[in-house]
């Protein structure tokens, strides 16, 4: 992710790897806080996922079996998804491993202490599909070594690229995948105290377009990175 490690990327480097889609969105958001608050020690991630994040045929069958509910009020039959989708959530996404959890959940663990360079940073996701055509979501908790507000949060946050304050719940504002949808940034909002962690803990949700900040618009940003000469430099 170039606004994080762009320095990973070697002067002689031919092949870079995009993280994946879900690390991406949540890695934007937490990286920031984690430098500001000498670095997150635990991270718990629910993550809501998108019917595109199985390709153009996950939103078929997620939108053809709507309608086919709606007409049918029969549950339609599934091939993409392991259940259907339609009017339902499913948490199974990707390969079950041997430690219970799924590979897409595992990647989030495995990508994020990488990209932060911190391997033994403890992290922990459940990766949910949700009956949404785009834009993935996550409900994250985390815990740092420093003391942690949201007023801390928020000032980690302004300002920096790739990320968008959505947070005012007076005003019914937060991130939403249908204010995310289509936009380069990743909206993060509903920052408040953790209940759990205390003054070291704080909650945040957070919302991108994985078809971009997960995915297309990273691959362009890397090649810009690349052709500017800011790889090899530390953020």
């Amino acid at each position: 992710i170039p606004e994080i490690n762009a320095d990973a990327i070697g002067k002689d480097c031919k092949l870079v790897a995009n993280p994946n889609c879900t690390t991406a969105i949540a890695a934007m958001a937490l990286y920031p806080i984690h430098i500001a608050h000498g670095g997150i020690t635990k991270c718990i991630v629910s993550t809501y996922q998108a019917a595109s994040g199985a390709g153009a045929e996950g939103m078929s069958e997620l939108l053809n079996g709507c309608k086919s509910q709606l007409e049918t009020k029969q549950t339609p039959q599934n091939k993409v998804f392991c259940h259907s989708l339609p009017f339902n959530v499913i948490p199974h996404i990707d390969t079950f491993q041997e430690n219970g959890y799924t590979k897409e959940e595992m990647k989030v663990t495995w990508e994020t202490r990488k990209i932060f360079d911190c391997p033994e940073m403890a992290i922990s996701c459940t990766a949910v599909r949700i009956p949404t055509i785009r834009a993935h979501s996550e409900s994250i908790t985390i815990e740092t070594k420093h003391k942690i507000s949201p007023s801390s949060v928020r000032k980690a946050l302004e300002g920096q690229p790739g990320v968008v304050l959505v947070d005012n719940v007076e005003e019914n504002l937060y991130p939403m995948p249908i204010t995310a949808t289509e936009k380069n940034d990743v909206e993060v909002g509903r920052i408040r105290q953790n209940l759990v962690f205390g003054d070291y803990g704080v909650d945040l949700f957070v919302c991108g377009d994985q078809l971009l900040r997960g995915a297309a618009l990273n691959a362009v940003l890397i090649a810009e990175a690349v052709l500017l000469g800011s790889v090899g430099k530390k953020r």
